[in-house]
């Protein structure tokens, strides 16, 4: 009953979209629109929710530490080792707050888009198939995802149009390439 609901709520917002593809039997429009908004999301809640300078000085210090830590395992001066030892307790620390800090976006977006990805599996969206041109199709390495893919799973391939992806692939590569165009507007690092 509660995924009835969000899944009509999930109708109500997406299904314009869908209305506006120009091919609805192949909606690859709406897929790649689905992907910009998951990933303007992902983006936002990663903007409002990490201190991205504070991560930056605990990756400069973090680098700083390891350094100094080679020099002094290099040098072989046991006392420098020993307070390079207790300093790492308190980078330790830094290191888990870093990841905590990294986690917060994650937290807030993972469920709403667990949701979508369901939606978009039991809607329309799941028969659509983005075919490349070869050199694409290779420089992508889709035969690669596809072998990935098939250990996972059937390894029967279920597009039958050569140089094709089918839903996930295509929203694979519009959230890639979107969210990494805007993460450059928002002024983050693509790296995390």
């Amino acid at each position: 009953m509660v995924l009835e609901i969000i899944f009509g709520a999930l109708n109500s917002i997406f299904n314009p979209i869908i209305a506006i593809d120009p091919d609805p039997s192949n909606p690859l429009l709406t897929i790649f629109l689905i992907s910009t908004i998951i990933s303007l999301i992902t983006t936002v809640a990663n903007k409002l929710l990490v201190n991205h300078d504070e991560m930056d000085d605990i990756r400069e210090e973090m680098k700083e530490f390891q350094n100094r830590m080679r020099e002094a395992q290099k040098s072989g001066d046991a006392k420098a080792i020993a307070k390079m030892q207790n300093e790492q307790k308190d980078f330790m620390k830094k290191q888990s707050d870093m990841m905590k800090m990294s986690f917060k976006p994650l937290i807030v977006t993972f469920v709403p888009i667990l949701l979508i990805f369901y939606w978009m599996g039991q809607a329309s969206l799941n028969s659509a198939i983005a075919s490349f041109p070869p050199f694409v199709f290779y420089v992508l390495l889709v035969p690669v995802w596809r072998g990935i893919y098939a250990i996972f799973t059937n390894p029967v391939v279920v597009t039958t149009v050569p140089y094709a992806v089918g839903w996930l692939g295509w929203y694979i590569l519009c959230t890639f390439t979107v969210s990494q165009i805007l993460r450059k507007a928002f002024g983050l690092k693509s790296g995390m």
